[in-house]
């Protein structure tokens, strides 16, 4: 696989993440080590990894995620509802809102959920982005990596609305900060492609917006 076939064909994996198949952690362990050699801002590494391979842990945390996904459903703000104007994106949209809701369902299924943690005091005012960039790439870099073993992977934050409750169910410190929750496992079928996105034309800005 060139690293152009992977850029553009690590997608969402959600309806076709294999809940039956384990996962070795040697896999995970090695997605990790290429995570690490991400950027981080002033060489911090404040970045921290919860995997959680427990059956109990992941319903729970699974029961946590379906709460958000449902709440997310209904408040009629989801993916399903952007884009009605636009036939073709609308149907996207809808399809994406399926493989959300579909997902929320099965979290606690999945045979191992990676949460992506950063260590931080406090979350600083205004702009955030030092502290986001110094965990968000490596998180991407993981999901890279898992694609390239064979691994689907999801980016998800709804579990965010429970983030208190999950971290005192996983022993979280109060000063380290959860990112995103990327559920990993084998995928079924081979037929990832480059996703339909908007023109590079409409959204590229030379010197001046």
């Amino acid at each position: 696989m060139t690293i152009d076939e992977l850029l553009t064909t690590t997608r969402s994996v959600r309806k076709r993440l294999d809940l039956t198949r384990p996962v070795p952690m040697e896999l995970v362990r090695e997605c990790l080590e290429i995570a690490l050699q991400a950027p981080s801002g002033g060489n911090r590494q404040g970045w921290h990894w919860i995997v959680v391979t427990d059956p109990g842990l992941r319903a729970q945390v699974g029961d946590y995620y379906r709460r958000s996904v449902r709440a997310y459903h209904a408040s009629g703000t989801g993916a399903g509802s952007l884009f009605q104007d636009d036939p073709v994106r609308a149907d996207t949209q809808r399809r994406v809102s399926d493989s959300s809701a579909y997902l929320g369902e099965h979290m606690g299924d999945v045979p191992v959920q990676v949460i992506a943690c950063i260590q931080a005091s406090g979350l600083p005012e205004g702009n955030q982005a030092g502290l986001w960039g110094s965990l968000l790439p490596a998180a991407w870099s993981y999901m890279l990596a898992a694609r390239a073993r064979g691994l689907g992977t999801a980016w998800t934050t709804l579990h965010l609305a429970y983030e208190s409750e999950i971290a005192e169910l996983l022993g979280i410190p109060a000063d380290v900060r959860q990112g995103v929750l990327i559920p990993t496992a084998y995928y079924t079928g081979e037929t990832f492609k480059p996703a339909p996105r908007q023109p590079l034309d409409e959204v590229l800005h030379l010197d001046r917006w």
